[in-house]
C-alpha cells in the first residue's frame, strides 16, 4: 500500500528509512498509555526503540495524534502520551474515523497498529501479546479485533504470544480458521504471554531470523494477504513462576466479573490487577518480554530488508 495517504504523517526518520529501503519495526502505542503507570511506560517505550535501534532497525511508534495516523513519535509525544495516560483513548480499527475526525489523541492496540503500520508500509510489529477469544466467549462473543485484523493485514507480529488471561485454545483455532499462521520461535509450544508454555502448540517452529523473513517474504510474494503470529517466548531468565501468575489470573478474572467489567477495559483491568497481586512481579515480566519481542522484531526486518 502506497504510504501518501492524507491522514497518514510518517516521521523524518522512519520516512527516510522506509524510502531507502532500511529495516523498520513498528511499535504500539496502547502500553504507553493504558498498559503501565508513568514514568514506567515512557521508561519501557524509549528502552524499547532503542533495542531496535541497536538490532540494526529504525522504531516505529504508532499512534494517532492532531487528526493524523503517527507512524514515528517523538520523544515528546511520547512523552505527552506516557502523562496523560488513559486520558488517551484506546484505539482499534473501528475508532480510528472518530478520533481523526475530533483530533483526540489515540493511543493504538495491535489492530490500530497493524492496520497503520500497512498503509505506512512496514511488516514487521513487535508488541506485547496479542489479544484473542475472551474466556466465556461462548456467552459473551468477546472477541479481540487483534485477531480480525491479523486475518485481513499483511503485517507479521511478534509476541510472546497471546495474554493467559484468554481462551488460548480458541485463539488458537480462530487463527487457524482464518488461515494465520502460528509461527514458534525456536519453540513448539504457544507461549502465554508471563510464562513459556501452555499446553497448546505452534504451527510450525522456525529457529532463526532468517527462517522466519523468507517465510515471509514467500507468504505475500505468493499473494497470500493477511497476518503472521510469531510466538517468542519470554526468556526463561524472566520468567515468573506460573503458579503464583495462575492464582493471580484467576482472581483478577473473578473480580473483573464481579465489577461487571467488559470490552477494551477488560485487558487493562485484569493486567493490572495481576500486578498488583503478584506484587509488581508481572510488570518487570511484562518489561522484558516487550524487549526481547522488540529485539527479535528487528533481526527479522533486517533480514527482510
Amino acid at each position: 500500500m502506497k504510504n501518501t495517504h492524507s491522514f497518514l504523517e510518517i516521521s523524518p526518520s522512519v520516512n527516510e528509512a522506509l524510502k531507502s529501503g532500511q529495516p523498520v519495526v513498528a511499535l504500539e502505542s496502547t502500553i504507553i498509555s493504558h498498559g503501565m503507570p508513568y514514568p514506567d511506560n515512557v521508561a519501557t517505550a524509549l528502552r524499547v526503540e532503542q533495542t531496535v535501534r541497536e538490532n540494526g532497525a529504525v522504531p516505529a511508534t504508532i499512534a494517532i495524534l492532531n487528526g493524523k495516523l503517527k507512524a514515528g513519535l517523538s520523544v515528546a509525544e511520547i512523552e505527552y502520551l506516557g502523562k496523560t495516560g488513559r486520558g488517551v483513548a484506546k484505539v482499534s480499527r473501528r475508532d480510528i474515523p472518530f478520533l481523526l475526525t475530533n483530533g483526540k489523541p489515540g493511543a493504538t492496540t495491535v489492530a490500530a497498529t497493524m492496520f497503520i503500520a500497512e498503509m505506512a508500509g512496514i511488516r514487521i510489529f513487535a508488541t506485547g501479546g496479542i489479544g484473542g477469544v475472551h474466556r466465556g466467549a461462548a456467552e459473551t462473543m468477546d472477541i479481540s479485533a487483534d485477531l480480525q485484523e491479523l486475518a485481513r493485514t499483511s503485517v507479521a507480529v511478534v509476541c510472546a504470544g497471546a495474554k493467559s488471561i484468554l481462551d488460548l485454545g480458541l485463539t488458537m483455532e480462530y487463527l487457524e480458521t482464518h488461515g494465520v499462521p502460528v509461527i514458534g520461535y525456536q519453540t513448539e509450544e504457544f507461549p502465554a504471554f508471563y510464562t513459556r508454555s501452555s499446553g497448546f502448540g505452534v504451527d510450525y517452529r522456525l529457529d532463526s531470523p532468517a527462517e522466519v523473513a523468507k517465510v515471509l517474504a514467500t507468504k505475500w510474494l505468493a499473494g497470500l494477504a493477511g497476518g503472521v503470529v510469531i510466538a517468542n517466548p519470554i526468556p526463561a531468565a524472566h520468567e515468573p513462576l506460573a503458579a503464583p501468575i495462575q492464582v493471580a489470573t484467576e482472581a483478577a478474572l473473578a473480580e473483573a466479573q464481579r465489577l461487571g467489567i467488559s470490552g477494551k477495559e477488560v485487558s487493562p483491568f485484569l493486567l493490572g490487577k495481576i500486578k498488583e497481586l503478584t506484587g509488581g512481579e508481572s510488570l518487570q515480566a511484562n518489561i522484558e518480554l516487550v524487549l526481547n519481542n522488540a529485539m527479535l522484531a528487528a533481526k527479522i526486518a533486517v533480514e527482510m530488508s
